[in-house]
């Protein structure tokens, strides 16, 4: 007998059991909760919301209803989730500070800018608003697909005619299981005005587009702050990112005094937490030219900044804190969407309008065949219904005196079996005169009405032209009033010297002296300490550098794997103890270490170079890293490591190596390089670069020997082209093979 189902065990390779579980996982996250359809813009929790609140005829010229009853209909019947996430998609729906066009009309407390929670599900209301019902238009005359829920019992829709361009205009963010999306929202009568531009001109391009959207529009306004070229690349490739700043004025105060006025501050953030953040900034006295911050904000955001002199330049202050404070943010850009395959990928601008306009192709299409249908079934009612007024006492006699009234109608007048039951169930004061003149009225629009629709599905032009009608008057509805207005101002990128200008005037410039141990602990100290002997380390530690510097400066670090790394020399640890590991400042392994370390200046070149000998000329510009992760400047190969970086001043260039071997040809043969693998400075059989210098040949080569310093005038026997293999040193040259001694 065999033994049932339940009872066999089947053997599977465990990492092909959790490939399969994980792969189903990911999909469903992918799928069905974290990216939003390219056609409606909405993830499914939005969508059933928004289709649950519609049958329950939330329309908005109807009453508010409980937010809990809401709640409880869409996880009952469509979203087989949490009753807190669903409510938290609702409450965001509904801020207009989170969505640039709100699909929900909220009554009561739906939260606020500072962050605060909204009330409970019990205590608000909520209906849809104008633009919710612009995204459901058509969704009873078949305009979309619809499938069961979870528990077959009811169906939903697999998307919503989306009448509005809701993906652009409110934007979408989520992370699902490797990869993510986040799109800012837009200017709705912008996209209207480029998706009309797109249908008259298929062949226009993303950088066309931008002329009608030139960038994000955030419903708390600020100001973007990006270069036109970074915009254009971004909407091209679909990948990038917005700088975004607050708003700020200056108002003048009483005997020459003033202040600034922040009005707009940046998206998604909170305005508590900002106070909070510049606050414990102003405590660390790392904003020294700011004096005072006070909240006077209402219903419209006003931060008020007051300087600590009035000698101080406002537009100096607000650089200290857009460098410092949230009130400069990034917003990044990642149009990762669910195409009309339900296939995720990164799209560009054009692509996400193109998919847009093709659903309202389609919907429009399906609602025309739908309407076609419907009118077809009517005028077959009303032709059965002008038969029978030329025919009223025929039909009456049939009626009393036929044994199946039905078929006798059929049989006499030639009518369907539709238009024979239609008769049937006639109402008596249906007979009237005035009926029949009102009949014939009805057919006679219908049929003008249906040969209009079949003109329309028969020509594609005339489709597009109808779109371009519905584009217009949705244009003419959102993009206009208080509502429609750009909020967001676009301008240039700001100046990267007046930022570093900036960031140094916030500092009290003092001198100070850079403590570096052998095992990476860092600290900084008051005053340029020369007597070295004083200072103490842990137990097994010792010193490896001092670097005096002034608070102001920018240290550059250049790491074993080709990364330079910026920091500022106020932000290194002060105090008389230990410090801390350099390494928690940048983001940067155990397995690599620092080569060099030293004061930033513009305009200056090194020499970076790897432990197998080669190397290049850098400038000190592209020195700079503005993220802990640092900046690769020499790409290095697997199981390679970075030897040295050292100031390139001078016309030539002694190489030593491990072999012992001295070469010495002209720096000019060397690339100067922003990063690369570089060119080969020497070359070895075995072993790498022990040392290298560049010096004046003028001067000759120095080199130190223990306590003595020597100097070889005459360097010809050494000089030789690059990527030679050199010479032994001169007589009396350390043993040490390096330069140092």
């Amino acid at each position: 007998m065999t033994a049932p189902a339940t009872d066999r065990v089947e053997e599977t390779r465990l990492t092909d059991a959790l490939s399969e579980r994980y792969l189903a996982y990911a999909l469903s996250t992918i799928m069905s909760r974290s990216l939003p359809d390219v056609r409606d813009g909405l993830k499914p929790v939005h969508r059933r919301l928004i289709y649950a609140m519609q049958q329950l005829r939330l329309d908005p010229t109807s009453g508010f209803k409980k937010c809990a009853r809401v709640v409880g209909d869409v996880i009952g019947k469509y979203h087989p989730h949490g009753d807190v996430a669903v409510y938290e998609a609702m409450v965001r729906l509904a801020q207009d500070f989170a969505v640039r066009y709100p699909l929900v009309e909220g009554q009561g407390n739906f939260g606020n800018i500072d962050g605060d929670n909204p009330a409970a599900m019990r205590y608000t209301e909520a209906r849809l608003t104008e633009i919710a019902t612009t995204l459901l238009a058509g969704l009873g005359d078949d305009a979309v697909d619809f499938r069961p829920t979870y528990d077959g019992e009811e169906q939903e829709p697999v998307v919503l005619p989306a009448g509005f361009p809701n993906l652009l205009a409110n934007g979408a963010a989520g992370i699902a299981v490797g990869m993510a999306t986040s799109i800012p929202p837009h200017n709705a009568g912008e996209v209207l005005t480029a998706a009309i531009h797109l249908v008259q001109h298929p062949e226009a391009s993303t950088a066309d587009l931008l002329a009608y959207v030139p960038g994000p529009d955030f419903p708390t306004g600020g100001i973007l702050v990006e270069d036109r070229a970074n915009i254009v690349t971004a909407y091209e490739t679909g990948r990038g990112g917005f700088r975004l700043r607050a708003r700020w004025a200056v108002e003048q105060g009483r005997f020459g005094t003033w202040f600034i006025v922040v009005s707009e501050i940046p998206y998604q953030v909170q305005k508590s937490r900002l106070i909070e953040q510049i606050a414990e900034l102003m405590e660390q006295k790392k904003l020294l030219l700011l004096g005072d911050i006070r909240d006077e904000s209402t219903e419209t955001v006003r931060l008020v900044l007051e300087p600590k002199t009035r000698t101080t330049d406002p537009a100096m202050l607000m650089e200290t804190l857009f460098r410092a404070t949230q009130l400069e943010t990034r917003f990044p850009l990642n149009m990762n969407v669910l195409g009309a395959d339900r296939t995720p990928r990164v799209m560009s601008l054009k692509e996400v309008l193109r998919a847009w306009l093709d659903h309202r192709h389609e919907v429009l299409a399906r609602v025309s065949r739908h309407r076609l249908a419907a009118i077809e079934r009517r005028v077959e009612i009303l032709n059965g219904f002008l038969t029978v007024y030329l025919n009223l006492d025929e039909v009456i006699r049939i009626i009393r005196e036929e044994e199946d009234a039905k078929a006798g109608l059929i049989a006499v007048f030639t009518l369907t079996d539709t238009q024979a039951e239609a008769v049937l169930n006639m109402r008596l004061r249906s007979l009237r005169r005035l009926e029949e003149i009102e009949l014939k009225r009805e057919h006679k629009e219908l049929t003008a009405e249906g040969r209009a629709l079949q003109s329309l599905l028969k020509s594609d032009d005339l489709r597009w032209q109808r779109i371009i009608t519905e584009l217009e008057a949705a244009r003419k509805k959102f993009g206009g009033g208080v509502l429609g207005a750009r909020r967001t101002d676009i301008t240039g990128a700001p100046t990267p010297m007046a930022l570093e200008a900036a960031a140094a005037a916030s500092v009290e410039r003092e001198p100070i002296t850079i403590v570096l141990s052998d095992k990476g602990w860092v600290r900084a100290l008051r005053g340029h300490i020369t007597d070295t002997e004083t200072l103490k380390f842990k137990e097994g530690d010792k010193l490896r550098l001092t670097l005096p510097c002034e608070t102001t400066d920018r240290i550059t670090l250049f790491a074993t794997n080709g990364k330079a790394f910026s920091l500022n020399a106020a932000d290194f640890p002060r105090g008389r103890g230990d410090g801390q590991p350099i390494k928690l400042m940048v983001d940067l392994t155990n397995e690599d270490d620092f080569i060099a370390i030293f004061i930033w200046r513009p305009g200056q070149t090194y020499l970076v170079a790897s432990a197998t000998g080669r190397g290049f000329v850098v400038g000190s510009d592209d020195l700079i890293a503005e993220k802990r992760t640092g900046k690769q400047v020499l790409n290095l190969r697997a199981g390679e490591e970075a030897k040295l970086c050292i100031p390139a001043a001078g016309d030539h260039i002694a190489v030593l190596g491990d072999n012992r071997k001295l070469l010495i040809f002209a720096l000019a043969d060397l690339p100067v390089l922003g990063r690369g693998t570089g060119v080969t400075l020497q070359k070895y059989k075995d072993g790498g670069l022990a040392d290298a210098k560049i010096f004046n040949r003028a001067d000759g080569l120095t080199w130190r020997s223990g306590e003595r310093t020597r100097t070889e005038p005459d360097i010809s026997p050494w000089l030789g082209e690059r990527a030679a293999v050199g010479k032994l040193p001169p007589n009396g040259f350390p043993r040490s093979n390096r330069f140092s001694g």
